[in-house]
């Protein structure tokens, strides 16, 4: 298991944050700034991957018709402005 399968989100936030205030700092040699470029993306996908997980997982509960129901975080509700073109 890869080091950034580990993490856990906030975990993962943290690293990243890390990495890109010492890319900020800008004294970082070219192949270790290239290493961290390369890092900080993968645990960019990992977090946006978990964040998807969890919005998957998540329901909203609505008032329909005078009826609660669930929906998938994310569905259009009732009335909401279309914003299509």
């Amino acid at each position: 298991m890869t080091k950034e399968a580990e993490l856990d989100f906030e975990g993962a936030m943290d690293r990243l944050e890390e990495i890109v205030r010492e890319l900020e700092h800008g004294d970082v040699p070219l192949e270790k700034a290239i290493d961290l470029f390369q890092q900080g993306m993968k645990l960019s996908q990992l977090c946006g991957s978990k964040l998807e997980q969890v919005e998957r997982k998540i329901e909203m509960i609505t008032l329909e018709d005078g009826e609660l129901r669930k929906k998938p975080f994310g569905a259009r509700l009732e009335g909401d402005a279309d914003d299509s073109i």
